[in-house]
């Protein structure tokens, strides 16, 4: 064991690729607080505080162990606060813009709340590009929408 030189900047290495690999994976910060615990090892080992690798070893679970068990929940609640859920169920009496022509009983796109939703004419008329529209019921991530009069929304300068 005392021939594996680990050099501050493997662990350093080590603990961004961990860091990345939790932004490129669906999960609830597991792999985030080990690659922390490695750049926090390769910062100890560069400033010259700790030598071998079983103190190294003992100082990266330490920390990565103390990470998940003190920090991971408030930071799930964190982030989970950041993105509100909407209930699809409040969306039904809104009003939405169309995005492009729809005919009778067709699917197309609208907007609504600032998010595009597929949306299907339920409605006797067509609606226009940018004709305005309720909606009558929502089935998973499909807006049931009717005209609502035959005037479209006038252009938005930004």
């Amino acid at each position: 064991m005392d021939n594996i030189a680990v050099t501050w900047w493997m662990w350093v290495i080590l603990g961004l690729v961990l860091l990345a690999g939790e932004v490129l994976t669906p999960g609830g910060f597991f792999i985030f607080f080990f690659g922390a615990g490695a750049v926090v090892v390769g910062l100890l080992k560069m400033a010259g505080l700790t030598t071998t690798l079983p103190v190294d070893g003992l100082i990266f679970l330490t920390i990565s162990v103390a990470g998940l068990v003190f920090f991971r929940k408030p930071l799930q609640d964190r982030f989970h606060k950041l993105t509100p859920d909407i209930p699809v169920d409040l969306l039904q009496g809104e009003i939405a813009l169309a995005q492009e022509a729809l005919p009778a009983g067709s699917i197309g796109k609208v907007e609504l709340r600032g998010t595009t939703w597929n949306a299907q004419n339920m409605g006797p008329e067509p609606l226009a590009l940018a004709q305005r529209c309720r909606v009558e019921r929502v089935e998973g991530l499909t807006l049931f929408v009717r005209a609502l009069d035959g005037t479209p929304e006038p252009e938005r300068t930004h």
